[in-house]
């Protein structure tokens, strides 16, 4: 494998590369990309190309995207007000049907962007090779579900044809559609499949200290103690709750990683130094 043609000039150093392509060899990587660091579509792009990257480098990955923002462009567009409740949207019927046309436009947006850059990708959503069976998550919400049950084989034969299978949080109960959190959806995904990494990619650096000085790697208990003594608040709770829940049933270990610099998941994945927050049980 010629890996000074795969990699980019300004990614990790090429020794660290070939260390770290052995040790996730025969392992699975699931990536969650936030909705939210997709706007930019130079990050777009660059996340696009670091995925090609990894895949013609032989890793299994699998992909879940996020849409938030996607999904509030096309509600204001119907001028349709939605209400959160601890941080997930209240979905209705009507609500939900946007939010499902969305998020299987954008799983096929990024199928077709990797498509041009020489990567197979196969879309999978509720419409399409759906793998997620869903348990409501409460009445007031309507259609949020909680991802209940995974179709591994779908995945693992996706991965078998060394192609790559894009997620969208979306899943099925009784044929009937529901909208899960991205991290949710990437964490339930992880567990199932014990993969040896779970990689949270986001728009902040990963998890800071109260001088918000930025933590290279950290336990489950001291991450709890840092929410108990509100070092960690707000948005931040539900995704590291997802964490300390991916390393307590099978995940070797999970990264919050800023999406925004050039090559990150690259840094994270092949160099000595990472980047991001690592989370280890």
């Amino acid at each position: 494998m010629n890996l000074k043609k795969i990699l980019p000039e300004n990614g990790p150093p090429i020794k660290e590369v070939s260390k770290y392509i052995e040790k996730y060899k025969n392992d699975l990587i699931v990536i969650k990309y936030g909705g939210n660091v997709f706007i930019d579509r130079n990050i777009f792009n660059n996340f696009i190309s670091d995925i090609s990257i990894l895949n013609k480098l032989g890793l299994s990955i699998v992909i879940v995207h996020g849409g938030g923002p996607r999904i509030k462009r096309e509600l204001d567009k119907f001028n349709i007000q939605t209400k959160f409740i601890r941080g997930l949207r209240v979905t209705d019927k009507k609500i939900i049907n946007i939010v499902e046309n969305v998020l299987i436009d954008f799983n096929n947006d990024i199928v077709k962007s990797l498509k041009e850059v020489g990567s197979e990708a196969i879309s999978i959503h509720t419409k399409k090779n759906n793998i997620i069976e869903v348990i409501p998550e409460s009445e007031e919400l309507g259609f949020v579900g909680i991802p209940n049950k995974i179709n591994d084989e779908i995945l693992l034969n996706v991965i078998k044809e060394k192609k790559i299978p894009i997620v969208s949080p979306l899943g099925l109960q009784k044929n009937q559609t529901y909208n899960i959190n991205g991290d949710n959806a990437a964490g339930a995904i992880a567990k199932s499949l014990k993969s040896r990494r779970l990689l949270l990619m986001t728009n902040v650096e990963g998890v800071l200290d109260k001088d918000k000085k930025l933590i290279e790697e950290i336990s489950s208990s001291e991450i709890l103690e840092m929410v108990k003594n509100e070092t960690i608040t707000g948005g931040m709770i539900p995704k590291i709750n997802t964490c300390l829940d991916a390393v307590n049933n099978g995940v070797t270990a999970v990264g919050i990683i800023d999406a925004r610099p050039k090559h990150s998941i690259l840094f994270e994945l092949f160099s000595d130094k990472g980047s991001g927050t690592l989370i280890r049980k």
